[in-house]
């Protein structure tokens, strides 16, 4: 009880920072309406744990249920990485880690976090006028210009220190409800990283978000990869459950197969606020809008999977997934419930999955069938357009350096605070 106390005396002492920036009139001169949007990423709740992918599940998500009731439940949605730093910076950007620097989670004592040359669809959202809000784990940079609240965040709640259930409450409800005092300053992004999944279980947060979300038009839920394989580049590592409501917009309790990444996010989400991104550098994620809104089915041809930790260098794209095949160039890693990693192991040629007759990828194809060898001149091909198309963009670079100076203090009226003694 005095933890939770504790965390309520962060929250209204300085946790939350607020920037004193207010929508204009004059910057949507047009007076065109523009959608609002709310994106809600968890982390490691893996593609099984929700929804129809098992319905024995116990765990009750009643929100989230309804959320997938009233909108798009997406079964072939993945992570851009299987680790925090790399997956978000990705959904931000749009852009994969080996262009935009981030290719592995930053430490506590990072100096730097997510490239200052690097654009995120907030600080895009915010010169066109929109309200912008960050609420939860950021992990993209705590030191200086790297805060979410420099990053052109009109506020943000960060909870950066490793509070447990119900400790953390308080900072998502009071940020919930300062959300939706902001109903007269339209329109609105907010981005909402929940820590564990016992938060989305609560009816606290239910309650809350439930009243929000009917004001709003544009809602999705995600992840950052999760599940037992998470850091490899297995399905269970990033693939992910999802789904997208907007009122009036997406058909209710539908759902949509196409090959779908949360790199799709960044341009989706401009396209939608009718905003352009810059055109000095390139993107990986594609515009799903009629996906969203069309009933299209027409997502990646491909996508590649880079590698979070597991096996193989920071950010390297060793999987290729093509259409329903898959191919891995490099394994390993993965951790058994004895806690034991499986050694790296280099695969030439790489071994390659048929995903629509075995999902679990228990069987490689035999690589001398014909099968085998059409699929793998194809991912050949594509994977090396994509890494020569990466080595001619204009590409970032972050700062993994870390020492004990930049650890953020132990002082509760600090807006990064981590005190190490919550006990």
């Amino acid at each position: 009880m005095a933890q939770l106390g504790f965390c309520t005396l962060l929250v209204f002492s300085g946790l939350l920072h607020h920037i004193k920036s207010h929508i204009k009139k004059e910057d949507n001169p047009e007076g065109k309406e523009r959608p609002n949007f709310i994106i809600i990423l968890a982390d490691d709740i893996g593609w099984g744990d929700l929804w129809l992918n098992r319905p024995d599940n116990s765990t009750p998500t009643p929100w989230l249920d309804s959320l997938m009731l009233k909108g798009k439940r997406f079964t072939d949605f993945h992570s851009p990485a299987s680790t925090c730093s790399p997956s978000r910076a990705s959904i931000l950007t749009g852009r994969h880690g080996l262009r935009n620097g981030v290719t592995h989670n930053f430490a506590v004592g990072s100096v730097g976090g997510l490239p200052l040359n690097e654009t995120t669809f907030a600080q895009l959202l915010h010169d066109e006028g929109y309200y912008t809000a960050m609420i939860g784990k950021w992990h993209l940079g705590h030191n200086g210009s790297y805060s979410p609240v420099h990053r052109v965040m009109t506020w943000a709640a960060l909870t950066n220190q490793a509070l447990t259930f119900p400790a953390v409450l308080p900072v998502y409800i009071v940020s919930i409800v300062l959300i939706r005092s902001m109903r007269d300053a339209t329109p609105k992004w907010d981005y909402l990283c929940l820590k564990m999944r016992r938060l989305l279980s609560n009816p606290w947060t239910h309650g809350a978000l439930k009243t929000d979300m009917q004001q709003r038009q544009s809602s999705r839920f995600s992840q950052p990869g999760g599940g037992s394989a998470k850091r490899t580049t297995w399905e269970g590592g990033h693939r992910v459950p999802t789904v997208v409501s907007w009122p009036k917009k997406i058909k209710h309790n539908s759902s949509s197969d196409a090959l779908l990444s949360g790199l799709d996010i960044f341009p989706t989400v401009l396209s939608l606020a009718g905003v352009k991104p810059p055109s000095d550098r390139r993107y990986d994620g594609i515009d799903i809008t009629d996906v969203l809104l069309n009933d299209s089915e027409t997502g990646h041809e491909s996508l590649m999977h880079p590698n979070s930790g597991a096996a193989g260098q920071y950010g390297d794209l060793q999987t290729v997934r093509l259409k329903h095949h898959k191919a891995f160039y490099i394994t390993g890693g993965s951790v058994a419930c004895d806690g034991e990693s499986g050694p790296q192991q280099h695969h030439d040629p790489p071994l390659i999955f048929d995903l629509s007759q075995d999902e679990a990828e228990e069987t490689p194809l035999d690589p001398e069938s014909k099968e085998f060898r059409s699929v793998l001149k194809q991912v050949e091909r594509e994977r090396e357009a994509l890494l020569w198309d990466i080595a001619t963009d204009r590409v970032s670079a972050a700062d993994y350096t870390v020492i004990p100076s930049a650890e953020p203090c132990c002082e509760p009226q600090n807006p990064v605070c981590r005190c190490h003694r919550l006990k």
